[in-house]
């Protein structure tokens, strides 16, 4: 018997490949070599693995330009505009992620060498949601990311609450994955295939007399899908989570995990699914008004720090979802350019958290942020700058990209829906602006100053810089992710 192998375009699937690569560089160096690989080593390669991707990706998106999107290995793996600039996110997040663990390492005096060959293989499983033309493959990426999730939550070994968050985790997210296999299964069932571009030309051809099938898997894939974005009433493990994580794996979870999701959920229902749009948006219009609406609300009466990050995410996830439930370019455009400028912005925020935090990642109260602004004014600015981006402030990209998923609602009229979510907006303004007053209160608490390590100070540097250039001028990204939709493959 013969085996067909089938073709495979490897500039396609480089990242994925630069990504393990690394990751087993440094497995084989911890177990190979003698003396202990030291944390500045593993966050060397970290790094230049991220920046690898990120010269892939230019290459990429030259051949898209020149000849098109492709797809590769049995059409399982697509290379379009849209992976690209998935992919290319993900990398910056891993990178900014990268180099605030390694200070918070050094500060806690632990190796941080399984932290870096974790986030690696985490990150390439989150690259392969991205590529996934496949709800096969789009299980593997999910798996491969959330292996390596369930073991980063619990990586402080000294902190019960680590351990008990990543039970939490493995638990529920065990849960969400079982039900989105299940679901695949179920659109196998219906469609004769996996695959997407397959279940949306067999779709597009034919009328199903009793699509009851077609309609049960969808809705737990979405289900699966809702788990890992954080989608009300999804997602009770998140606030958790995210306040029992060493917070620099919190700050990954909340860029890299939410741009693999993001791309997969567009890929599902916009890509296979966009037949059954009438079916699956009255659905996601209910999950939008209960993410947007509870997220912002519960955030109110929050005191601990990451908690109230952890709903403020609940928050931004039902904004990007509006993008989605649009289902036009310009939805899925504005999809795009709100996780293009959100992943940085919540690193950034979760390095000076981690800052905060201090010895031990224990210090999370608000009130430990009083008048911070007052004794260290570039630090105290560059948290108030993040959290106005974070709320929408004009001049700030989390304006525009507020402003891009509300337009591209109402295009596909849905006022009252941007309307709703609007006004969560303005609930989620109380407390994004008492926090901010916090940092300038004349009231400041006694407390020691915070020294800032070169690399997370670059990290928050950087993460300022892209909320203010491209709030004043977001042209550029705008443009490339209007772009890298055109370039989409249905």
């Amino acid at each position: 018997m013969t085996i067909q192998i089938p073709q495979i375009h490897y500039l396609a699937i480089l990242p994925v490949l630069v990504l393990f690569g690394a990751a087993l560089v440094l497995l084989f160096a911890t177990s190979l070599v003698r003396d202990k690989v030291s944390n500045i080593a593993a966050t060397t390669v970290t790094v230049a693995a991220s920046l690898a991707v990120l010269v892939v990706t230019y290459f990429q998106w030259r051949s898209i330009d020149k000849s098109g999107p492709t797809t590769t290995i049995a059409h399982a793996i697509t290379l379009d505009g849209f992976s690209v600039i998935a992919t290319a996110v993900i990398a910056v997040s891993l990178l900014m992620a990268s180099l605030v663990s390694h200070d918070w390492a050094t500060r806690e005096r632990i190796s941080s060498v399984e932290y870096q060959i974790l986030a690696l293989c985490a990150t390439a499983g989150a690259v392969l949601m991205t590529q996934a033309n496949d709800l096969v493959v789009i299980f593997l990426g999910l798996e491969i990311l959330s292996i390596g999730l369930y073991v980063l939550v619990a990586f402080d070994r000294q902190r019960a609450a680590s351990q008990e968050a990543a039970l939490k985790y493995f638990l529920l997210g065990s849960f969400a994955s079982a039900i989105f296999i299940y679901g695949a299964a179920l659109v196998y069932g219906a469609t004769g295939s996996t695959n997407i571009s397959s279940i949306s030309y067999f779709l597009g051809a034919n009328t199903l007399l009793h699509p009851g099938l077609l309609y049960a898997g969808g809705a737990l894939l979405l289900v699966g899908f809702a788990f890992k974005v954080a989608a009300v009433p999804f997602h009770l493990w998140s606030p958790d989570v995210y306040e029992g994580a060493p917070t620099p794996v919190t700050g990954f979870m909340a860029s890299v995990v939410k741009v693999g999701a993001f791309a997969a959920l567009v890929r599902v229902l916009i890509s296979a699914l966009g037949t059954q749009m009438d079916t699956w948006r009255p659905i996601l219009w209910v999950l939008i008004v209960l993410t947007t609406v509870v997220g912002a609300s519960l955030a109110l009466v929050q005191r601990n720090a990451k908690r109230m990050l952890a709903y403020s995410s609940i928050n931004h996830a039902g904004f990007i979802l509006v993008g989605v439930w649009a289902g036009t370019v310009r939805g899925i455009a504005g999809t795009l350019f709100y996780i293009m400028t959100y992943a940085p912005t919540v690193v950034a925020t979760f390095a000076i958290v981690t800052l905060v935090g201090g010895l031990g990642d224990e210090n999370h109260s608000i009130e430990g942020y009083r008048g911070l602004a007052r004794r260290q004014p570039w630090l105290g600015a560059s948290l108030a700058v993040l959290l106005l981006s974070q709320l929408g402030a004009p001049l700030t990209t989390g304006f525009y990209a507020k402003y891009a998923v509300l337009a591209s609602a109402l295009d596909a009229g849905g006022g009252v829906l941007a309307l709703i979510a609007l006004l969560s907006a303005a609930i989620a303004a109380f407390f994004y602006l008492r926090w901010t007053m916090a940092l300038y209160d004349e009231d400041s608490v006694e407390a020691t100053r915070i020294v800032v390590p070169r690399a997370t100070g670059l990290v928050i540097g950087l993460g300022v810089a892209m909320t203010l250039v491209f709030g004043v001028w977001p042209g550029p990204l705008a443009t490339l992710a209007q772009h890298a939709t055109v370039l989409f493959t249905p």
